[in-house]
């Protein structure tokens, strides 16, 4: 029965062969990313070379075939998931109609615009090309119908407080990790993530130890190195419960993830055996020390040098944005070692001991200072800019031990970064999306609840489709991280939406609560700080619009 004062459908809303539509949808779909990136290669091609200023020249043709082959990707794993859940007769009311809204709307915006963000739209007449003929999946066009959105959010309300509305089709154990870490999110996060965001105060301690005691800061670590030895995967279900707990706390392994993966990757041995069982335990916090004031993304041309004395180097330069920088015990610090050059082939990458600060003194060790960036959101660990001046780090801390490999060294970390970060996105969505719902279903406005209203119940249906996509693109990146396949497209492309849809889900949410929304005390307006630096850090959309590009124009 519809609760009272909801919206219900007076015919079945789901359309019928639904698998069998999307699975037509996706050869269609294929053939037009085929044939944009064919077209827009003869744009920016010279002798069948990718030339860099055709390119920047032809920047929002380059951007718009990325978001279309992020949507084609969107429809082939969202296909993917129905299949497997229909194989395991799992594929429910729930499931079929986050499918049915995700893939009509996915399909309809491919042929009529994709949003880029609020005021760009990418159009298939920037590639040249006309709205496709999707064949026998042209039902699915007529599939986000307000009865469908309403249906689904009556079913998502008699599921209120699940983690995940619908299936997420993944395995036992995953499932199992995912409510340990929910459970725990609820119990020891959420009661206290907003004052911690209202005071800007670190998270406590006891919260960090306790994260070390569940094993946060080596779940991918190997074994023999001390960590747990889990998959990507399990990382990504960490990060997202954690994170819709609050962002901070699902960060706070972001910073290890990216130390680890440098030093399994980059380091010798004797780096590996040291530093790693000292990560995965928590006996030391990393972080990442990338960022220079003046170069942003552009990473090859930082400044910051690193020059060789006897057994020590000596670093002397700038650096900002550096998150949880006074409570670091160590930094993975980027730097020139090579005075000579001017790109990415001087770089090093180093593992600086540094002694933790506190509040009265932040940066205690000799030859090198900070302070505190404020921020709108994003708290609980602190943001900070860094000046070092002599400070001194061991030679045998060179990553690797030879110099010029920092760029490289970094590159390598990427794919997890940015699938942990997409996995942080869509925690921060499924937080806005829950906010969302309660308030809806608690505030009533001329004599009925908010979510009774069409334009609220089709906001929340859309939030939940589109974080299942979201989700769905996160694991399928993670899956390939895991099989050891190189998944620089599918990690971005994931970032990529579960940025643009964490932003929308908090926006919609905020608009949910009205006036109440743009007051502090309510959750909604920390949350909605919160998605805002999703599509910046880790590689900001335009960036990560680019990179996809390049790789898809090869």
């Amino acid at each position: 029965m519809p609760h009272d004062g909801a919206p219900s459908a007076d015919h079945d809303p789901i359309l019928p062969d639904l698998t069998a539509l999307a699975a037509a949808a996706v050869p269609v779909a294929e053939d037009l990313l085929s044939r944009a990136t064919a077209a827009l290669r003869t744009r920016v091609a010279v002798e069948g070379k990718v030339s860099a200023a055709l390119l920047e020249g032809e920047q929002f043709a380059a951007h718009a075939l990325s978001w279309l082959a992020t949507y084609v990707e969107s429809l082939r794993q969202m296909s993917a998931w129905a299949a497997r859940l229909s194989d395991r007769g799992a594929f429910g009311e729930m499931e079929q109609l986050l499918l049915q809204i995700g893939l009509g709307e996915y399909m309809a915006q491919i042929a009529g615009g994709i949003p880029m963000s609020q005021g760009e739209v990418a159009r298939l007449s920037d590639l040249g090309l006309e709205a496709p003929d999707w064949g026998a999946a042209a039902p699915l066009l007529r599939g986000n119908t307000a009865a469908s959105r309403a249906r689904l959010v009556a079913l998502m309300r008699d599921n209120h407080g699940r983690a995940t509305f619908g299936a997420s089709g993944l395995d036992e154990e995953l499932e199992m990790i995912r409510d340990q870490f929910r459970r725990y999110a609820d119990e020891r996060v959420v009661p206290h993530a907003h004052d911690w965001h209202l005071k800007d105060d670190f998270i406590p301690m006891e919260v960090v130890g306790e994260l070390a005691e569940l094993g946060v800061f080596g779940l991918t670590i190997p074994e023999n190195l001390g960590g747990l030895g889990l998959s990507k995967a399990s990382m990504v279900v960490v990060s997202e419960e954690l994170s819709r707990g609050y962002i901070g706390v699902g960060s706070l392994g972001t910073r290890s993830e990216i130390a680890a993966e440098l030093i399994l990757c980059g380091g010798t041995d004797e780096q590996k055996s040291h530093w790693l069982p000292k990560i995965a335990s928590g006996e030391i916090l990393p972080t990442a020390v990338f960022t220079e004031p003046n170069t942003g993304s552009d990473l090859g041309a930082l400044r910051t040098r690193a020059v060789k004395e006897e057994e020590v180097y000596k670093v002397t330069g700038n650096k900002t944005w550096i998150t949880h920088a006074a409570r670091a015990h160590i930094m993975t610090l980027l730097a020139r070692t090579d005075p000579a050059t001017t790109d990415y082939r001087g770089l090093s990458m180093f593992i600086a001991e540094k002694t933790p600060g506190d509040d009265a003194d932040p940066f205690p060790t000799p030859g090198m200072t900070g302070g505190e960036i404020e921020v709108l959101g994003y708290r609980g660990m602190k943001e900070y800019e860094l000046g070092f001046d002599g400070f001194e780090v061991k030679a045998d801390n060179l990553l690797g031990g030879v110099e010029g490999q920092g760029f490289k060294q970094l590159m390598q970390t990427f794919e997890s970064a940015r699938i942990q970060t997409a996995a942080r996105a869509i925690g921060v969505a499924q937080n806005a999306l829950e906010v969302g719902l309660r308030y809806a279903e608690d505030r009533k406005q001329f004599g009925k609840s908010l979510i009774a209203f069409p334009r609220v119940a089709g906001k929340l249906a859309m939030m939940a489709a589109e974080i299942m996509i979201a989700r769905q693109l996160t694991y399928y990146a993670a899956w390939e991280k895991d099989h050891d396949r190189r998944c620089d497209l599918e990690a971005g492309m994931a970032k990529l939406l579960g940025a643009r849809v964490a932003w929308a889900a908090a926006d919609n949410a905020l608009q949910i609560h009205g006036g109440n929304g743009f007051a502090l005390e309510y959750q909604i307006s920390r949350i909605l700080c919160d998605a805002r630096i999703l599509n910046i850090f880790e590689g900001a959309a335009e960036i990560q619009a680019q990179v996809i590009a390049r790789r898809l124009l090869g």
